[in-house]
């Protein structure tokens, strides 16, 4: 076997790895600040103004007759 071929082979090898694990701690640190995000959004809408916009037809009558 080629020693030096070898050593290129493990190394290249290496690299991709550790660009592989810096990419996924991007994305991983990404999706936390996504997910923050999300969360400030959710926490500040009204609710039941949504619901009513999904679905204005709902909650408008009421049937008294039984």
């Amino acid at each position: 076997m080629d020693i030096a071929g070898l050593s290129m082979a493990l190394n290249q090898t290496q690299l991709k790895q550790q660009a592989s694990i810096l990419l996924t701690k991007k994305s991983m640190e990404m999706m936390g600040q996504q997910g923050e995000a999300l969360k400030t959004l959710l926490q500040s809408t009204n609710v039941s103004a949504v619901q009513h916009a999904a679905q204005p037809h709902l909650g408008g009558n009421i049937d008294l007759k039984g």
